[in-house]
Formats: structure tokens, C-alpha cells, sequence
């Protein structure tokens, strides 16, 4: 099975997987070898690499050489996180004929004006119009050459402060459009208005996405009761990694040993097996 088919499939209403945020192709071997089913290509999580926000201040070469690295190195299907399609219509056109002729599976659009700001953090969150995205969408899909690519709208309403009314008009919209499956985002704590929006979008046949990081206690059978097919675990691998080497550099500084350290890190021995 191809790996584009394998997201197609990980993704169908009647299926549920779990997406790894991975940056660089060594995170992404250890999310394969750690059972995940599916690779998100993080766009926070490229950007923290190159040590700048992630507010589209790199390009998309940047970003596709980025997931270009994950898809080669790995045996899953890469679903990149390609922010507002870098631009207009043109760029998404590009875009999708660079990440598809590159072997990308999938990729995500946000319906935001370029250029976005983390969803997350802060800042104005200003949505598309829902004709403008639209476009956008049918853009992506009559660009794409083969059947199978997958293309997600990214449902930003609840981000930006808006209903639920809204991001089911949205998503009804933009699977019309011809999205192949609308994630919908939120930043709330509890994680209340993503599963209510799962439980009451009519349509059953394009698949959901969810992003459990601001609702971590919101497990992924909720979500799978609740009607998604995918929870993408977006940057948890990061900052566990950040926090990994913040707490060794220190100690080896404080120190000027790793004596008491060499217990609790990877041994080359695992660094050669990743690197295989």
C-alpha cells in the first residue's frame, strides 16, 4: 500500500489513528518506532527548529524540505502542515505540485489570511471568507495529479472566537469544496466545544481531525466516540525534547560531568540504530 493510501485509510470515518508533530527526519523514525500511524509535519515545530516564530516568516521550501527529510526517512504517510497554503491561490496551486511531486501524502490548509500567526499563541486570528477559502480548497484539488493525495481544510472559528454555527457553515462548505477532511482547532481547556462539534456535524462522510493540546485530558476514544478519525498529537514530541535538553545541558553545566547523567539519555548505540 502506498503511503498516500495509507492516509486515506487511517483517516476514513470508520478507522481511527494517531498523528506524531515530528520537525526533522530523526523525530520522525522515533514517532514511527513508537506505533504512531501517521506523521504530521508540524509547522510550529519546523519553525521552532530554525529558532523563529511560527507566524510565516519561513518559506515553503523551508517547510518542504522539512517534510521532504520525514517522508524520506520513515515508512508513513507525511500529512504536512502547510499554514494558509503560502499565500494565494497560486501558491496553494504550487504548493500542492511541490508536496505532491515530492511524495507527501496529504497537506493542511488553515482557513487564516496570509500571513497567520500561531493558533495558539498570541495575536489577531483573522479568518478567510468562506467563498476565498473555497477557493483556495478547489484550487488544491483540481492542481493535485493524482487521486489519492488528501488535502484537510483547518476549520480556525473556534481560534478566532466565532460559533459553532459557523465552523459547522465552514466545514460544510469546504467539503463541498472538495476537502478530503476538515480538522477543526481550539484552544479551549476543556475540550468541551471540539467534541460538541464533532457529535453534531451532519456530514458522515468526510472525515474529522482533532488537536488535543490545550485539552490534554480529552482521551482519544472521546474523540473517536465523538466521531473523528484522526487526533494529531502536534508538538508534544517537541516540547518533550526541549525539556529532555534543557535538563541535561544544565545538569552539565552545573556539574562539568555526565557521570550521573548517562543513565538517563539515549546511548550512541540507539543514536546509530535511528540513524540506520
Amino acid at each position: 500500500m502506498n503511503k498516500r493510501a495509507m492516509l486515506r485509510r487511517a483517516i476514513a470515518r470508520n478507522e481511527f489513528s494517531l498523528a506524531a508533530g515530528v520537525h526533522d527526519a530523526l523525530s520522525a523514525r522515533i514517532a514511527q518506532r513508537s506505533g504512531f500511524q501517521v506523521l504530521w509535519a508540524s509547522g510550529l515545530g519546523i519553525s521552532a527548529s530554525y529558532g523563529v516564530p511560527d507566524d510565516s516568516i519561513l518559506t515553503m521550501t523551508e517547510f518542504l524540505n522539512a517534510a521532504r527529510a520525514m517522508n524520506d526517512a520513515t515508512e508513513l504517510p507525511v500529512l504536512a502542515d502547510c499554514d494558509t497554503g503560502y499565500g494565494d491561490i497560486r501558491n496553494v496551486a504550487r504548493m500542492v505540485d511541490q508536496y505532491e511531486r515530492a511524495g507527501i501524502a496529504g497537506v493542511c490548509i488553515e482557513d487564516k489570511v496570509f500571513p497567520k500567526r500561531n493558533s495558539l499563541g498570541s495575536g489577531a486570528q483573522v479568518q478567510e471568507t468562506v467563498e476565498a477559502f473555497c477557493t483556495k480548497i478547489e484550487t488544491a484539488k483540481k492542481t493535485q495529479r493524482t487521486s489519492d493525495f488528501v488535502v484537510v481544510a483547518r476549520i480556525e472559528t473556534f481560534i478566532s472566537g466565532g460559533s459553532k454555527e459557523d465552523a459547522i457553515r465552514r466545514a460544510d462548505a469546504y467539503a463541498e469544496a472538495g476537502a478530503d477532511a476538515v480538522l477543526i482547532h481550539s484552544k479551549a481547556r476543556d475540550g468541551r466545544e471540539i467534541l460538541d462539534f464533532g457529535r453534531s456535524w451532519p456530514n458522515k462522510d468526510v472525515p474529522m481531525v482533532a488537536v488535543p493540546t490545550t485539552y490534554p485530558d480529552i482521551s482519544a476514544e472521546e474523540l473517536r466516540s465523538a466521531g473523528f478519525s484522526l487526533a494529531i498529537y502536534a508538538n508534544q514530541a517537541l516540547r518533550a525534547s526541549i525539556t529532555a535538553m534543557q535538563q541535561s545541558l544544565t545538569h552539565i553545566s552545573k556539574h562539568c560531568s555526565t557521570s550521573q547523567l548517562e543513565s538517563e539519555i539515549a546511548t550512541l548505540g540507539e543514536v546509530f540504530k535511528l540513524q540506520v
